[in-house]
């Protein structure tokens, strides 16, 4: 016979393991999800700012409870442009969701210091997220930053949890954003597809492999491998020849003044050449006087560039410089190979001031 006077007792015991069970897994699911990023140190402000755009000024105080990405930029900087999509998107992608992108324009060139090019800029590049103007490079310093681009993801209580210097590794970094975001904000459902902008032609990822030629400055200050006849005449005008040049040379010819940052054509119909081998050749350069226009014809080999025209020129190597910026104008569509690039100014007045390749 079968004793039920146990099972209230038994029922009980049963109820009360239920319970405990249940309030275990309540708890173990309502623990916080904490980020495996590790600390590097409490976030540095943002004092010395010249200025905002798109924001009232930021401070540390005013993040806190935000995930935020710190982006140290120029816009002259291919490899700084080549990172805009990515960051315009993770701006986008997860405002909503707590993140704060913070981009920090810090001059490499004295043009970059002029409002009226980076605010030219921004609307180019269609930036809506805040931007702290730091053309004295304040910021800069006290952030102990050495490189463009630099990234320095921050948690919701103002730690710095994240780092990566240069392009690329854009998978790395969202995988960062999206786990600060998860531990700012735990329960929270949250869209962990990755970005893929559609990049425009500037903004293309480069072709590492098959890049045998890297940025060159054309000032006396940091100028290399400059195979011009006679010797460089610093901040004074002198005409300049140049003939046969070896992989990642370069060289002047006609009335150049060549400066400390930058070269100037001193009258109509000097050119500067480069022998090198990239899928793409841009050019930092402008007009020596704002809002002049300067036109441009260029050659690869001697000849028009045809398909392998940049954005910048039409096939038969026309184009025209209006403003102080990175200008493509090479893309070499039928294969990477060694090529004479040449560029011949009709007009004096056209400043330049670096090379750079993708």
């Amino acid at each position: 016979m079968t004793d039920h006077s146990a099972l209230p007792n038994r029922t009980r015991r049963l109820t009360l393991l239920a319970a405990a069970l249940l309030a275990s897994g309540l708890t173990q699911a309502q623990t916080p999800y904490r980020s495996p990023l590790p600390s590097e140190g409490r976030m540095t402000g943002f004092d010395g700012a010249t200025t905002w755009l798109n924001s009232a000024p930021l401070t540390p105080q005013s993040l806190r409870g935000k995930v935020v990405l710190v982006d140290f930029w120029t816009y002259s900087c291919i490899n700084c442009i080549r990172t805009v999509p990515y960051v315009r998107a993770w701006a986008q992608k997860y405002r909503n969701a707590g993140l704060v992108v913070v981009g920090v324009h810090t001059p490499e060139f004295k043009f970059e210091e002029d409002l009226v090019n980076i605010n030219a800029a921004v609307a180019r590049f269609k930036i809506d997220y805040p931007i702290a103007v730091d053309s004295t490079q304040r910021i800069w310093r006290n952030w102990g930053n050495q490189y463009w681009p630099a990234f320095y993801l921050v948690d919701a209580n103002g730690m710095i949890r994240h780092h990566q210097f240069g392009e690329g590794d854009y998978d790395k970094m969202e995988r960062a954003i999206q786990s600060l975001l998860q531990e700012a904000h735990p329960g929270v459902p949250l869209d962990t597809a990755l970005v893929n902008p559609t990049p425009n032609d500037e903004q293309m990822a480069p072709d590492l492999n098959r890049l045998g030629s890297e940025e060159t400055y054309v000032g006396y200050g940091k100028a290399t491998n400059m195979r011009s006849m006679p010797r460089v005449r610093e901040d004074r005008p002198q005409t300049y020849t140049t003939e046969q040049l070896r992989l990642n040379e370069w060289g002047l010819a006609g009335a150049w003044v060549v400066g400390e940052d930058s070269a100037v054509s001193a009258d109509a119909g000097a050119s500067v050449a480069y022998q090198f081998s990239a899928r793409d050749l841009h050019l930092v350069m402008g007009p020596a006087t704002a809002g002049a226009k300067i036109r441009i014809k260029v050659t690869l080999d001697g000849q028009p560039p045809g398909a392998d025209h940049g954005a910048d020129i039409d096939a038969g190597g026309n184009g025209m410089i209006d403003a102080t910026r990175l200008y493509q104008l090479v893309r070499q569509a039928s294969g990477v190979r060694q090529r004479r690039f040449e560029v011949r100014f009709p007009d004096q007045g056209a400043r330049v001031f670096a090379f750079t390749f993708g």
